[in-house]
């Protein structure tokens, strides 16, 4: 599977980007709100996700995780296939549309172009628990350290702690030791906040 496309931006609209990696040229579906990140030209990366039909391979682009994560939850619900779902992110960012299921907020689901009352019932019923056990999606700390965070929240879930609790224990420890601490000083100090 291909997780992310690193590359110079060559082509951009409000539903595709096109993304020159060595020489080759990839298409990738983008929601409004990656296309609202996205720079005029330049590098850039792009998380992305596959989808494989019968009768096409269609590549899906993504800003960051938290959004590539909640594609990902609402494409594994029954009657939401990928388009959908970036009709979804589309008409919210991943912290509203997180916020609205969480909240059971069905109206609001239903006024995306594309969701019945049914789907966004089956939504909310599949995904509600899911994403309030796991908590809101976290990529606050943005640059350089961003990297420091992602490693030591991924060392403190496999020590075994749950992911939500680890965040705010990391979060606080960058807070606390600033954007030049070292990975080992933000994981002992998140493992002392615990």
């Amino acid at each position: 599977m291909i997780t992310h496309l690193e590359g110079v931006l060559v082509e951009k609209s409000p539903a595709h980007a096109v993304i020159d990696c060595n020489g080759v040229g990839y298409f990738l579906n983008i929601s409004l709100n990656t296309f609202s990140k996205l720079p005029e030209n330049g590098r850039l990366k792009l998380y992305t996700h596959l989808a494989i039909r019968e009768d096409a391979h269609v590549l899906f682009g993504f800003a960051d995780k938290a959004e590539r994560e909640l594609f990902l939850q609402l494409i594994s619900v029954s009657g939401i296939g990928p388009a959908t779902a970036r009709m979804i992110l589309s008409s919210m960012n991943p912290e509203e549309l997180h916020r609205t299921i969480v909240t059971r907020d069905l109206n609001r689901l239903r006024s995306v172009k594309g969701v019945g009352p049914k789907s966004a019932e089956r939504i909310l019923i599949d995904l509600k628990d899911k994403l309030a056990k796991e908590g809101l999606p976290s990529e606050i700390f943005s640059g350089p350290h961003n990297k420091v965070r992602e490693e030591a929240l991924s060392a403190l879930v496999m020590l075994g702690f749950a992911k939500a609790v680890a965040e705010k224990a990391v979060d606080k420890a960058l807070k606390e030791k600033g954007n030049t601490a070292a990975v080992e000083d933000i994981i002992k100090t998140a493992l002392n906040n615990l």
